[in-house]
């Protein structure tokens, strides 16, 4: 609880917080995160989310992301962290969110200021002729083609081998700047060049709050308060007591 208390008397000293989100913050709303116990890895072969292996072998991969993936996306819900991020933001003391995650659950829950790193799963994407549609327009029995060319379409998300959205990045790289705190929900601070954003913070004197149940890459190096409980769970108990304060 001591964790909780510092950090709450953090956030309110703070002029300008962001959050950085990883697949964590979306455990609690039924989605798998890519990593750890459960996590997609043990399912299914990295190699799936290689560009390369789209691009040569696309219905093999379309079959995989259509065997549950999706449906795991579909039927997912903000759950209390995003909702009290997005309360956070109206409220004035969040500025922006980073997401590592591609699930729009941040969207969905209200956050306003949300940029994307890996892009996000509810559009696909023509290569050929560049237009996007909403996966919600097709029903992912086989894989979807482009309305108009009839080309298989692509997952508006990041691939491995893939560059990231560079207007995404270079805003995140300005907010992580000129922020005077991070909090850090549910990332394990491996995944590069996402996971270098806190270390930006963190030269400029950011304080850095990380919330997840167990230590990540950031914890002993970088983490000044260390919160080791789920996001929902954290974040309700920081919004209450900010509250009440």
């Amino acid at each position: 609880m001591k964790s909780i208390e510092k950090a709450v008397e953090a956030l309110k000293q703070s002029k300008y917080i962001v959050a950085f989100t990883g697949a964590g913050i979306s455990v609690e709303s039924g989605i798998a995160p890519f990593r750890g116990e459960n996590g997609i890895w043990n399912k299914y072969e990295e190699k799936l989310f290689e560009i390369n292996y789209f691009t040569q072998h696309t219905k093999e991969a379309w079959n995989m992301l259509c065997d549950g993936f999706y449906e795991a996306m579909f039927k997912a819900k903000p759950n209390a962290a995003h909702i009290v991020l997005a309360k956070l933001e109206k409220e004035g003391y969040l500025k922006a969110i980073i997401t590592q995650n591609i699930d729009d659950l941040h969207e969905k829950a209200g956050s306003k200021i949300v940029y994307k790193l890996h892009g996000n799963a509810s559009q696909l994407h023509c290569n050929n002729d560049g237009r996007n549609y909403p996966v919600t327009d097709f029903d992912l029995t086989a894989a979807p083609r482009c309305k108009v060319c009839n080309t298989v379409l692509k997952p508006d998300f990041v691939f491995f081998g893939e560059m990231l959205p560079k207007y995404d990045m270079n805003m995140s790289i300005k907010a992580v700047s000129k922020c005077d705190l991070v909090v850090i929900i549910g990332s394990t601070g491996v995944v590069y060049p996402a996971a270098s954003l806190p270390y930006y913070a963190k030269r400029n004197n950011a304080v850095i709050i990380e919330i997840n149940p167990k230590p990540s890459a950031f914890t002993n190096e970088l983490t000044d308060i260390f919160i080791p409980m789920k996001a929902g769970e954290a974040m309700q108990k920081l919004i209450d007591i900010l509250y009440i304060l």
